[in-house]
C-alpha cells in the first residue's frame, strides 16, 4: 500500500516525491537486548518510507511486552497518527522510549495496528533469518546529498543538552567517515559568573566533558591566545595543518595538539539568530588531515546545527536567569508552569530574615557607589550563607533578606537555618576585619527566624508578578527582627523554631510583637545570650 494519492492538477509531483509502502516480511526477525530475546516473529511488516531506512513493525503477540513500561512520551506523524512509546527494561539495562507503536493508526497505514517497532541502534542484537543486520546510521541521509542533514532533521533533536548534542555530533561525523579525534564546542551564556561553557569530546574517551569558563578566564593568557578568542572577537575561522616541518603553530593549543599526534585543526564560528558568535573546533590524527568533502558537509549544515545549539543555549539562559533572580526552587516552579497569578501552594518552612543595622546612617555618610558596595558585602555574608546551607533566597527588600528553608523537602531545615545564621555572623566578623583595614564602616545584622505555614506562589498584577511567600508567619518574622534591637541581641528566634532545634537556643522571655495579638516567647543563640537578658531576670 502507499499513502501517496493522486488528486488535483499538480499533485503528481507530491505523489512521486514522498510515499510510505507497507509489505509483509518473508524473514524471521529476532531482537535481543540485555541477553534476552525480546521479540521473535515470522510475521513482521516492513514500511518503506521516503528518505527513511526501512523499519520493521512486529506483532505484539511475538514481543515481550512484559518487559515494557509505557511512558508519557508521544510523537505525531500526519499520515500515520500518534505514536506511543515504551521503555525497555531487562535487569539493569534500560532503553528509554526505545519502542513505539501506532495504537490507532490512520487509515492509510491501518496494517500497523497491533504492531510495535524498535530503535535498532538501541538494541544489542537484531537478526533477520540467520544473519546479523548491519545497521548503517546514515543510509537514509545520503538521499539528501549531505550525510549530516537527515541526522539533524530526525535524530539530533533527541539530545537533551548541549553536551549530549556535541557527543552525538562527534559520533555522527565519525559514522559518515570523517576522522574526528577531538571536538570542542564553546557556547557563551548569560550568567553572572560564567562566560561560557566548553563541551570537549575525544575519540579515546568517547565522552563529553563540559566545563564552565568564569568571566575571569577571558583575561587569562590561555584564552587570549586561543583560536576561540579570535573567533569570538573578530569572527572568521581558523584552519591549520599540523603536519610537516613548516606547520604554522601560532596558537598554544596547536602545539599541544601536534604533540598529541593531531594532523589538522579547524575552528569555525557558529552564529545565533541574535548575531552572537560561538565556536566549534575539530581536530584529526588521520594522515593528510581533513578532506574537503569532510569539512564541506559540516559547513553546509552549520547554520542548522547552530539553531539547534541555540535552542539548548536559550533553555539554559532561561534557567540561569530564573535561578539568579528568583532562586533555584522558585525558578524551577516558574519554568515548570507556575506562571499565573494565584498559582500557589501552602508549605511549612523556616522563615529567615536578615536586616542591615544602621543603614540610614550609612546612606547619609556614604556616596552611592560606597553604599552599594556595603550592601553587596552584607548580602554576600547573609544571603550567601543561606544559599550555602540549601536555603532559598526569595528577595532583597531594600537592605533586608527574606529567605526560606522548606520543611516538607528537608526535615533538617531548622538546623540548616541555624547553621546559616551562625555562618552569617562569622562571615560578617571576617568581612569587618577587612573593612577595618580599608577604613570602611563595619557591618551589623539583625537576624530573625520563625517557623510556620506560608503561601508560596504568585502575587501581583497580571502583567507583573512576584513569586514569594505570604501569610501571618511572614509578618511575624519581620516583627521578630524589629524586636532584636530592643532586646540587644543580633539573633531572635521563635518558640516554634526552638522546639525543632532542642538544645540550640535559650529563651530571653515573652514579649509583645507590634501588630501581633498574642505575646510570643523568643529565643536566641547560646553564644549571643547576655546574662541580663535571661528570662525572669
Amino acid at each position: 500500500m502507499t499513502t501517496a494519492r493522486r488528486g488535483e492538477a499538480g499533485s503528481d509531483a507530491f505523489a512521486s516525491d514522498y510515499r510510505a509502502v507497507i509489505e509483509p516480511s518473508e524473514k524471521r526477525v529476532t531482537v535481543v537486548f540485555g541477553g534476552v530475546t525480546v521479540a521473535d516473529t515470522n510475521c513482521a511488516l516492513v514500511i518503506y518510507e521516503t528518505r527513511l531506512a526501512p523499519a520493521y513493525y512486529l506483532p505484539v503477540e511475538d514481543v515481550r511486552m512484559d518487559l515494557m513500561e509505557q511512558t508519557e512520551y508521544r510523537t505525531h506523524c500526519p499520515f500515520k497518527g500518534d505514536a506511543s512509546y515504551w521503555t525497555l527494561r531487562v535487569g539493569d539495562r534500560v532503553a528509554e522510549n526505545a519502542v513505539w507503536a501506532y495504537q490507532q493508526p490512520f487509515p492509510e497505514v491501518a496494517a500497523l495496528a497491533g504492531h510495535v517497532a524498535f530503535y535498532r541502534s538501541r538494541m544489542d542484537g537484531w537478526v533477520e533469518e540467520s544473519g546479523d543486520v548491519a545497521i548503517d546510521p546514515v543510509t537514509e541521509d545520503r538521499q539528501h546529498g549531505n550525510a549530516l542533514l537527515g541526522w539533524l532533521l530526525r535524530d539530533a533533536w533527541e539530545a537533551t543538552s548541549t553536551g549530549e548534542l556535541a557527543g552525538r555530533l562527534a559520533r555522527q561525523l565519525r559514522g559518515i567517515g570523517m576522522p574526528v579525534a577531538r571536538l570542542n564546542l564553546l557556547v557563551r551564556t548569560l550568567h553572572p559568573q560564567v562566560l561560557g561553557t566548553t563541551h570537549l569530546w575525544t575519540a579515546t574517551e568517547d565522552v563529553v566533558e563540559s566545563s564552565d569558563l568564569p568571566h575571569a578566564a577571558r583575561d587569562g593568557e590561555r584564552f587570549l591566545t586561543s583560536p576561540f578568542m579570535l573567533i569570538l572577537e573578530r569572527g572568521g575561522g581558523v584552519r591549520r595543518r599540523l603536519e610537516g616541518a613548516n606547520a604554522t603553530l601560532d596558537f598554544p593549543i596547536l602545539r599541544d595538539l601536534r604533540e598529541q599526534g593531531m594532523t589538522d585543526y579547524a575552528a569555525m564560528p557558529m552564529a545565533f539568530s541574535d548575531g552572537q558568535v560561538h565556536a566549534l573546533s575539530l581536530a584529526t590524527d588521520a594522515p593528510g588531515g581533513f578532506e574537503t568533502a569532510h569539512l564541506g558537509h559540516l559547513h553546509e549544515v552549520l547554520p542548522l546545527l547552530s539553531r539547534l545549539v541555540e535552542v539548548h543555549a536559550l533553555k539554559r539562559t532561561a534557567r540561569t536567569l530564573l535561578d539568579t533572580y528568583l532562586g533555584t526552587r522558585t525558578g524551577g516552579r516558574v519554568l515548570g508552569g507556575s506562571i499565573r497569578r494565584g498559582d500557589r501552594e501552602v508549605i511549612p518552612a523556616v522563615i529567615w530574615w536578615a536586616d542591615l543595622r544602621g543603614s540610614t546612617g550609612y546612606q547619609e555618610h556614604l556616596d552611592r557607589a560606597q553604599y552599594l558596595e556595603l550592601l553587596n558585602d552584607f548580602f554576600e555574608c547573609t544571603a550567601g550563607s543561606v544559599l550555602t546551607e540549601g536555603g532559598e533566597v526569595l528577595k532583597f527588600i531594600g537592605d533586608a533578606v527574606l529567605a526560606i528553608f522548606p520543611l516538607h523537602e528537608d526535615p533538617g531545615a531548622p538546623m540548616a537555618a541555624l547553621r546559616a545564621t551562625r555562618a552569617a555572623q562569622l562571615r560578617l566578623a571576617m568581612r569587618n576585619d577587612a573593612r577595618a583595614d580599608a577604613n570602611t564602616p563595619a557591618l551589623s545584622a539583625a537576624i530573625a527566624l520563625h517557623v510556620g505555614d506560608v503561601s508560596y506562589g504568585n502575587i501581583g498584577v497580571e502583567g507583573r508578578l512576584d513569586f514569594t511567600v505570604t501569610g501571618p508567619a511572614v509578618n511575624e518574622v519581620a516583627r521578630l527582627e524589629g524586636l532584636s534591637k530592643q532586646l540587644g541581641t543580633a539573633v531572635v528566634a521563635s518558640r516554634a523554631l526552638a522546639a525543632l532545634t532542642p538544645g540550640e537556643l535559650l529563651s530571653i522571655g515573652t514579649h509583645s510583637l507590634r501588630g501581633v495579638a498574642d505575646p510570643m516567647e523568643v529565643f536566641t543563640l547560646h553564644e549571643l545570650l547576655r546574662p541580663d537578658r535571661v528570662a525572669g531576670k
